[in-house]
């Protein structure tokens, strides 16, 4: 099976990140702007958090703050599993579900890279699979 560099190569490793003293409300507009459901928080080219929708919903929402006052370093998650570029795509599956998590930053010698989610680790999942599959009929059929 692949790694995370197979996805970083197909994907890219844009990354869209905010600050910690962002206000929610314009790291929701973000959110929206780049089509992503997770932002890195970085502070001095650190990654310090993730903030996500699920934060928003969960320590936002459901606490009855302001989105518009509420800074992302008061709701955002820190303690941030990362993998390496090599880390295998069973490995990063095991990370997701074990974590409860969808999205993992891709760190190299101490620098963000790229971020995987769990959508762009079961597409490549899928397609590998469809490869092996093209290549099973291929071989079975003789062509």
């Amino acid at each position: 099976m692949g790694s995370v560099q197979s996805i970083l190569k197909a994907k890219g490793g844009t990354t869209f990140s905010i600050a910690p003293d962002t206000i929610v409300y314009r790291a929701l507009e973000i959110m929206v702007e780049r089509n992503v459901s997770a932002l890195v928080v970085m502070e001095n080219d650190r990654l310090v958090g993730m903030f996500s929708e699920k934060d928003y919903a969960r320590k936002v929402i459901l606490k009855g703050k302001a989105s518009k006052q509420t800074k992302i370093r008061d709701i955002m998650s820190e303690n941030i599993t990362t993998v390496g570029p090599s880390a295998s795509i069973d490995e990063c599956m095991q990370l997701m579900t074990n974590n409860f998590i969808r999205h993992l930053p891709v760190m190299q010698e101490g620098q963000l890279i790229g971020i995987i989610s769990i959508g762009d680790v079961v597409k490549f999942i899928i397609d590998e699979q469809k490869f092996i599959i093209q290549n099973m009929e291929q071989y079975i059929g003789g062509t």
